[in-house]
């Protein structure tokens, strides 16, 4: 049997792991943290801290007052030298015991090494057992004193991710136990506890290493290398073994005899490396795991005792109004669609009821699926005393996940003030409605969601004592959510006692009895918390607790039937605790629903500890015998279960005008852009369209030649007078330019309807915006005249063309070689526009160049342009979010591109081709794709931005070493370093600057910004990602306040932003012309463009850079 299993990332930021035979786990680790005694080591990378001992330690043949501690995951008999050279290398120059020896790295605030002696009688028996069980032929020993060092959730300095953004971290223990003539190391590896079996040295990957080295042996001309004995070889597989294998009869525990006195030989390891098929405990594990930017963490060590007997109290339910649930009226004819997709509507003499399918278990209208963990997202709200101190929630996030096959839930509430946070620590229960709605059932018996689903409320009323301060708590809890998490709102109401800053909590195990009736269930209990003050002892206190869950069952077929009127819920394993730095809220507990009276069966099942995976359904059998079978929507032994991706296995699962996501264990349908549900909830069919008054010509605007209609959804349009006219949109006035002094003093000025010339005046030179009395030749008329002249006018040589220019000296827009025929494009400069060629005999179609553009006014003045958006980078998807001038319309927020197995870094929208421009974790590379649809194409092989109207794009390379800003042309040509920046924002300075290309004018526009990623600007406001506050928060940058933030309601990690014009800046973009002559893809450059084929395209490239 093997003791491999999976750790899955969830997003309340927990990973739980499981095991499947008798492993070690953390909880099997010998106590270590602060509140074990330990020191904890300077954070840092290769940090070394010397440690005199009480009694020597026995390493070879030499005895040791002293050792060496080290971050790098060894202890050292001496000053260990420059990690660059035992990196990567064993055995080590010097004295070395390796628990697992590599690059590693606590500076993140997240890992810690922590080390202590200790002589108790707890500890030293604890080593006896293992190294007794490892050694079973020889005589017991009796260890006097150990040197106990945990490496706990330690990174790689140059560190590895998983891809989605999350550290991976490993976990181990060394603990040295001596005797006056013996000493042994006793190595501890927790399963799922190595994330990473490899760090850098000297630039290249370098496996990790076990093991003991005695170092260079001093000779008499020279030194060389002494004895060493290696637990792991050169491949990474050997260090993925260290929790599977064993030589002291538990998988995951090494223990070697290191050093004898007066004679010594050799490293002796354990002798027990084989381990019986079957192992009666099957206990699982839980750990902790908090995000990179949450700093601290607490282990873990339950403690497992037995519940005390239950207080049953009557309870009044006079005053609850209890709501009939109105589903039962019609039959599944009509009303099938109201069932969940997993459920059977099924028709009774007075009405139908949903039940779910084998294999799911809920209330019929939402079934979720046996075995699969299940998630809760929400608010919390509501003002709360502390004494005599009000609190106020606003919109806290409470997160929960449960591991519905051994009852383990987790719940972290955010942004708890410290005012607050060690005063809430005891309210375990905040969170543990959750744990009885997905609580592990004992035989005949059902949790809460099994029986009501997961749309209910519930009150409860906490009264503390001796004091009688009380609590309200209501939750709404309003079901499952397009993201498959249960969706729920709390709110608080009242006092509780205070909780001293850096006081510990420790909530007892306790027993709930629960009294179920038509839709209504009551509870009641009498709990008991420890409150340990610093340096005081232990104090214990109490508080009443009483709730009432209401729901809406259906009234047919008599649902209750089967439901027991009182069934137990046992609560053990109750972990609390308010992390200060990051002002978290954090509990943990186990929930198990049964019998009243009895006592929980025995089968693995019922108590948690069967080994199958998360995503599984434990099956029990005869006595202790089970069966782990994949949760539906999973694939698998039952021991290893696997996501089935139903989209890709059902390509056409979602039907005509769908597209199809798929999610863990399920997969979700969405209409494509024009196409919604149709009642039946499943079928797309095509959106009711409404009427454009542009196109149809209802509308009240000017006519066309004065003022622009602009369509901005539904039937509304919005009217805009053009450049020239000025009024309202439905009456547009012409502009009297000449008024304005627009033409040279020496130049007549002549007004048309919308526009102007200007001439200047006889005797005077120029295009009337400028007029010299002395005729300046332009750049046309200078490139005309050089060219050679003969008797009949200007002879140029072969190859060579007459450029044409108008009557004020411009170049006209198009150019003809006459002598080939062949005609092009120009801009004002003469310069060729590519892809405008033709052939002789055709002509092309050249715009004029326009009038000069002056300054435009303050873009705060004007709302911006109908159809703006904001897109935000969610996980693997572009997002996006309209705007209402500078207000984001946070109901209308959607799905833009959804890019299955990526994680989205960069985004930046050109607004001229209406393409989407990307970069992603997973390469090193820029891609795009149309908001119309087509395939992603790769640009250049990272956050972004685009310039369209001068073919340029922009990115930040985060490369630590060397961080830079950079831009290219659109199709990736001209690549350079960009020396000025524009704006940004500063993570570890919490500031937002900006700062004009080429003046070095940086100015600070916002201090106080919390965790910026990406950023975007629009009009006056500055719009960037938060990572702690998962949103788009708006910026004005005139006010230097934060206007605005938008959370989406998947609540996961926000990367980059853009800002989407439905109008493109002024200027020229050579591909917006007839797709820049180019057969596929035409990319932009400040001097023309690019054609370029997508991938695995076969065509040609016509003009394919110019």
């Amino acid at each position: 049997m093997s003791c491999k299993a999976r750790g899955w990332l969830l997003c309340a930021s927990i990973i739980v792991f499981v095991a499947i035979v008798q492993c070690v786990k953390r909880e099997d680790f010998f106590p270590f943290g602060q509140s074990a005694g330990d020191q904890v080591l300077e954070p840092g990378t290769d940090k070394t801290h010397r440690v005199e001992l009480d009694k020597p330690i026995l390493f070879y043949d030499g005895s040791f007052d002293s050792i060496f501690i080290n971050t790098n995951g060894f202890v050292a008999t001496a000053e260990p030298t420059s990690e660059s050279t035992y990196l990567g290398k064993m055995p080590a120059s010097f004295g070395m015991i390796a628990a697992l020896q590599g690059d590693l790295d606590s500076s993140d605030g997240v890992g810690k090494v922590f080390y202590r002696q200790d002589s108790s009688r707890s500890i030293l028996r604890q080593s006896a057992e293992h190294i007794n069980r490892a050694f079973p032929e020889d005589d017991e020993v009796s260890p006097t004193q150990a040197l106990v060092v945990t490496w706990v959730d330690m990174a790689t300095q140059e560190q590895y991710s998983r891809g989605d953004g999350i550290k991976k971290r490993n976990t181990f223990q060394l603990v040295i136990a001596s005797l006056e003539t013996t000493s042994y190391a006793i190595m501890l590896y927790a399963r799922d506890g190595l994330q990473f079996t490899s760090t850098l040295a000297n630039d290249q990957a370098a496996v990790m290493h076990a093991g003991f080295s005695k170092g260079l042996v001093r000779g008499f001309l020279f030194s060389s290398q002494g004895p060493y004995y290696r637990i792991t070889g050169d491949e990474e597989e050997s260090v993925r073994a260290l929790p599977e294998e064993t030589n002291a009869g538990m998988r995951g525990v090494h223990v070697f005899e290191i050093g004898t006195f007066p004679y010594f030989t050799n490293v002796a390891p354990g002798e027990v490396t084989e381990l019986p098929t079957e192992v009666e405990d099957r206990g699982a594990g839980q750990q902790l795991e908090y995000p990179p930017y949450e700093e601290g963490q607490i282990p873990i060590n339950p403690v497992r005792y037995q519940p005390e007997n239950p207080e049953v109290v009557v309870i009044d339910d006079g005053d609850i109004n209890v709501d009939v649930f109105s589903y039962n009226i019609g039959t599944c004819a009509n009303n099938r669609d109201k069932c969940s997709q997993f459920a059977d509507c099924r028709d009774y003499s007075g009405g139908y009821c949903c039940h779910c399918r084998p294999g799911f278990y809920g209330n019929g209208i939402q079934c979720v699926a046996e075995g699969k963990p299940q998630r809760m997202n929400g608010k919390m709200n509501g003002k709360v005393y502390v004494g005599n101190s009000p609190v106020q929630f606003n919109n806290n996030d409470l997160h929960s996940y449960v591991v519905v096959n051994d009852g383990r839930s987790y719940v972290a509430i955010s942004d708890i003030p410290q005012s607050i946070g060690p005063s809430l620590q005891p309210l375990s229960a905040l969170g543990g409605v959750i744990g009885w709605a997905f609580a592990l059932e004992q035989p005949g018996f059902m949790n809460g969601f099994g029986l009501v689903g997961g749309v209910f409320t519930r009150q409860a009323e906490v009264t503390f004592l001796p004091g009688n301060e009380r609590l309200s708590i209501r939750q709404e809890f309003k079901g499952i959510d397009e993201h498959d998490h249960l969706e729920v709102s709390t709110h608080l109401d009242g006092r509780i006692p205070e909780i001293p800053t850096g006081s510990t909590v420790q909530v007892e195990p306790y027993s709930e009895i629960y009294q179920y009736s038509n839709n209504l269930i009551t509870s009641s209990s009498t709990r008991d918390y420890k409150v340990t003050r610093p340096g005081e002892a232990a104090e214990t206190r109490t508080y009443q607790w009483r709730q009432t869950i209401t729901f809406q069952s259906c009234q047919n077929g008599d649902p209750m039937k089967d439901v027991k009127p009182s069934q137990m819920l046992r609560v053990e394993q109750i972990f609390v605790m308010y992390d200060v730095n990051n002002e978290l809220t954090r509990f943990a507990m186990t929930n198990k629903i049964g019998d009243v009276n009895g006592e929980p069966e025995e089968n693995p099942c019922f108590t948690g500890r069967h080994g199958c995976d998360n995503n599984a359904v434990c099956r029990p059998g005869a006595g202790k015998e089970f069966t782990c079978e994949c949760a539906a929507g999973f694939k698998g032994s039952g021991r290893l279960c696997d996501d089935i991706d139903e989209c890709v296995e059902t390509p056409l699962i979602c039907g005509a005008h769908a597209i199809c996501n798929n999610q863990p264990g399920t997969f979700r349908c969405e209409c494509v852009d024009g196409y919604q549900f149709a009642s039946d909830g499943r079928t797309c069919v095509e959106a009711d369209r409404p009427v454009n008054p542009c196109e149809d010509g209802s509308h009240t605007c000017d006519i066309s030649e004065r003022a622009q209609c602009t369509y901005t959804g539904g039937s509304a349009f919005v009217c805009s007078c053009l450049e020239g006219f000025v009024g309202d949109g439905s009456i547009c006035q012409d502009v009297d330019e000449c008024q304005l002094g627009r033409c040279h003093p020496d130049a007549g000025c002549y007004n048309s309807q919308g526009s102007f010339t200007c001439e200047c005046n006889p005797g005077y030179y120029g295009d009337g915006f400028q007029c010299s009395p002395e005729r300046q030749k332009t750049p046309c008329e200078q490139h005309r005249d050089s060219l050679h002249f003969g008797p009949r006018g200007p002879r140029p040589p072969v190859g060579q063309y007459i450029p044409t220019c108008d009557q004020n000296g411009a170049y006209t827009p198009m150019q003809c070689h006459h002598s080939i025929g062949e005609c092009w494009c120009v801009d004002q400069a003469g310069r060729e526009i590519p892809g405008t060629r033709t052939e002789p005999g055709d002509r092309p179609t050249c715009n004029d160049h326009g009038k000069p553009v002056g300054p435009t006014p303050r873009p705060d003045v004007h709302p911006l342009p109908p159809g703006t958006y904001l897109l935000y980078a969610q996980s693997g998807r572009i997002e996006h979010i309209p705007l209402e001038g500078y207000d984001m319309k946070k109901d209308e927020a959607k799905t833009l591109l959804h890019l299955p197995e990526k994680v989205v870094i960069g985004v930046a929208y050109d607004c001229v081709d209406k393409m989407v421009y990307w970069t992603e974790i997973t390469s090193p590379s820029i891609s795009k794709a149309s908001i119309h649809g087509g395939e992603p194409t790769p640009v250049i092989r990272s956050a972004i931005i685009t310039d369209p109207p001068n073919g340029i794009l922009y990115w930040a390379d985060w490369n630590r070493d060397s961080p830079k800003i950079e831009t290219s042309y659109m199709d990736g040509s001209n690549r350079r370093v960009l020396s000025a920046q524009l704006c940004w924002a500063d993570a570890g300075t919490h500031k937002l600057e900006c700062m004009s290309p080429g003046r070095g004018d940086r100015r600070q526009i916002l201090e106080g910004i919390q965790y910026p990623f990406g950023m975007a600007t629009l009009g006056k406001n500055i719009y960037y990602t938060d990572w702690r506050r998962d949103a788009v928060v708006a910026v004005d940058r005139y006010a230097g306040t934060e206007s605005d933030e938008f959370q989406p309601q998947k609540r996961t990690k926000l990367y980059g932003l853009a800002a989407a014009y439905s109008q493109c800046p002024q200027g020229q973009n050579y591909c917006d012309v007839n797709n820049g002559g180019c057969t596929h893809l035409c990319l932009a450059t400040p001097i023309g463009r690019s054609c370029k084929c997508p991938d695995n395209a076969v065509g040609t490239k016509i003009n394919s850079s110019l």
